[in-house]
C-alpha cells in the first residue's frame, strides 16, 4: 500500500492507496491504447480545445489542488499556486501549438523528371507515435511536472494517449489531478495512473508502450533506461537526469548583486530544482566569498520532499564535506528538513577532485570555487560533465568569451547576469543538456518543441492524393506552414 505522508511531521496522510499491479497496468495501457486510435485522428482544432479546457479545469481547482500538494510536499501557497498556473500556462501553450500546425513539419517536392536521377513525387510530415506514452512523474512539482505537467501536455498535444506513473511523494494530489484531467477530455482514458515502483517496470515494459519521459535522479534514469534494455522492441527514454549548473562569476560583474542573486536561487524551494546552482566559479582577489557567506547565513533551510530526498542530500554534504565550508544558513523546522550549506576550494584542488566532486548534491548545497586567471578555469570547466544550464555574471561581453565557448558545448541553456532556477514557458525555451543532465539533448522536455519526442516523420512517395494526410494534398494546408520545393509557404 502507498500512503502521502507531511514533510513537516513524517506522518502518514490519508487512506492507504494501492499499488497497480501487473493486471491493472495492463488494464490501464490498453484503456489508453483504445482512446488513442480516436484521439489521433481528432482534427487539431478539437484537441486544441480539449487542451485548453484542462487548463480551465487545473485553474478552476487551484484552491483545492494547492492545499492537497501542500500537505504532500509542503511547498506553500505562494509556490503551489504559481505551479498550477504554470501546469494550466503549458497546456495553453500547447493549445497553441496544435492550432498553429507547424510542429508537424509538412514538406513537399513535387517530381521532377529533369534531375539527375530523376526525382519522384516525395512528400512528408511528423504523425503522433503509434501507442502510449510513459510518463514518470517528478518529485519536485507536483504539477508542472508530474500528472499534468509539460511531458503529459506535450504528449497529449501531438496526438498520444498517456499512462503516468505517479510520485509516491504525492500519490493522494496525483489521483486528484488526474481525476479533474480526465473529466476534461473528450476520451477520459487518454490519461491513465499507476501507483507502485512494481507498476512503474510494467508500465515501461508495456508492448503498447512506445515512449518514455523521465524527470529525476541519474540512478533512476538509469533503471528505467536498463528496463527499456531488456524490451524485446526499444523505444525511446526522453530523462531529465542530474545537473549542477556551474556558474562563472568574471571581474567585471557586479560583485553585491551576485552575492544576493546566488543565496536566493540556491535556496528557493529547498534547493530542490533541477537548475539549482550547484556550482560557482569567482575570482580569488575579489571579496565576493565573504557576501555570499554573509547571504547565505541569512537564509533558512525548510522540509525536503520525501525522507529519502533527505538522506540523499544529507549523504552528498557527507561528500562534499572534504572541502572547507564557507558558511551554513539557518536550520529548517520539521522531521526532513535540511539546513542551507555551502563549501569552497581553490581551482587547483577542485580539478584535482574531479569528477566526483562536481556531482549533484539535490537540495540547498554548493561549491565555490576560486580562480586566479580565465585562462586556468578554461581548463577546468572543459572537464566538467554535461548540464541543463550554464550561467555568466560580466559586464563585459568580450571578457566572457573564452569561457563561453567552453559552456556552449556544456550546457542546454546559457544565462547572462541570471539565475538558472526558473525555466520559461515558451516556444523558444531549452530544457536538457549533454549526459548526465539529460538522455537525449537534441529534445526538451520545457516549451513548445517538447512536442517534437512523440512524433515520427513519415514520407510519402508518389502517393494517391486521396490517401495522402489533408496538409499534404495538393488542394491546402488546412492553414499549416509547409515547405514546397524548398519555399516556405504559410
Amino acid at each position: 500500500m502507498i500512503y502521502g505522508h507531511d514533510p513537516r511531521t513524517g506522518q502518514t496522510l490519508g487512506a492507504a492507496l494501492p499499488e497497480t499491479d501487473r493486471d491493472g497496468v495492463d488494464l490501464i495501457v490498453s484503456a489508453a491504447t483504445i482512446a488513442g486510435v480516436a484521439w489521433r485522428v481528432t482534427p487539431a482544432a478539437e484537441r486544441a480545445l480539449a487542451l485548453e479546457a484542462i487548463a480551465d479545469a487545473l485553474a478552476a481547482h487551484v484552491d483545492e489542488l494547492w492545499r492537497l500538494a501542500d500537505q504532500e510536499t509542503a511547498l506553500g501557497e505562494v509556490r503551489l499556486r504559481g505551479e498550477v498556473a504554470r501546469a494550466a500556462g503549458q497546456f495553453r501553450l500547447f493549445a497553441q501549438v496544435v492550432r498553429e500546425g507547424g510542429y508537424v513539419d509538412a514538406v513537399i517536392d513535387h517530381a521532377d523528371p529533369s534531375a539527375t536521377p530523376p526525382r519522384p513525387d516525395v512528400r512528408r510530415m511528423k504523425h503522433p507515435l503509434p501507442g502510449v506514452v510513459a510518463v514518470f512523474a517528478a518529485s519536485n512539482f507536483p504539477f508542472a511536472f508530474s500528472v499534468a505537467g509539460g511531458d503529459t501536455a506535450s504528449a497529449l498535444a501531438a496526438g498520444c494517449p498517456v499512462v503516468v506513473k505517479a510520485h509516491p511523494g504525492h500519490p493522494n494530489t496525483s489521483e486528484r489531478v488526474a481525476k479533474i484531467v480526465r473529466n476534461a477530455l473528450p476520451y477520459p482514458d487518454l490519461l491513465g495512473l499507476v501507483q507502485g515502483m512494481q507498476a512503474g517496470a510494467d508500465l515501461v515494459r508495456h508492448p503498447e508502450v512506445v515512449a518514455a519521459g523521465f524527470t529525476g535522479s541519474v540512478a533512476g534514469g538509469k533503471a528505467i533506461q536498463a528496463l527499456i534494455d531488456e524490451r524485446e522492441v526499444p523505444i525511446p527514454f526522453f530523462g531529465e537526469l542530474g545537473s549542477v549548473n556551474p556558474v562563472v562569476v568574471l571581474p567585471s560583474a557586479s560583485m553585491a548583486e551576485v552575492a544576493s542573486g546566488f543565496a536566493a536561487s540556491l535556496t528557493l524551494g529547498v534547493g530542490q530544482f533541477c537548475t539549482n546552482p550547484g556550482l560557482m566559479f569567482v575570482p580569488e582577489d575579489c571579496e565576493l566569498r565573504e557576501a555570499v557567506a554573509a547571504a547565505v547565513e541569512g537564509s533558512a533551510g525548510g522540509a525536503m520532499l520525501a525522507e529519502r530526498i533527505r538522506d540523499g542530500y544529507l549523504g552528498g554534504l557527507d561528500r562534499l564535506g572534504e572541502l572547507a565550508l564557507l558558511a551554513e544558513g539557518k536550520p529548517g523546522e520539521g522531521s526532513w528538513a535540511v539546513t542551507p550549506k555551502v563549501f569552497t576550494t581553490d581551482l587547483d584542488t577542485f580539478a584535482g577532485k574531479l569528477p566526483g566532486i562536481a556531482e549533484e548534491c539535490f537540495g540547498p548545497a554548493s561549491i565555490v570555487v576560486t580562480y586566479r586567471g580565465i585562462s586556468d578555469l578554461r581548463v577546468v570547466l572543459e572537464r566538467l560533465e554535461g548540464s541543463l544550464t550554464a550561467t555568466v555574471h560580466a559586464t563585459d561581453p568580450d571578457e566572457a568569451a573564452e569561457v563561453a565557448e567552453v559552456l556552449g558545448r556544456k550546457a542546454g541553456r546559457l544565462i547572462w547576469n541570471g539565475w538558472p532556477t526558473g525555466v520559461a514557458v515558451c516556444w523558444a525555451m531549452h530544457h536538457g543538456g549533454p549526459w548526465p543532465s539529460s538522455t537525449a539533448p537534441a529534445h526538451t522536455s520545457v516549451g513548445a518543441t517538447a512536442i517534437d519526442r512523440w512524433l515520427v516523420p513519415r514520407a510519402y512517395q508518389d502517393w494517391p492524393e486521396e490517401l495522402l494526410p489533408e496538409v499534404l494534398k495538393e488542394a491546402g494546408s488546412l492553414g499549416v506552414p509547409r515547405r514546397v520545393d524548398g519555399v516556405l509557404e504559410r
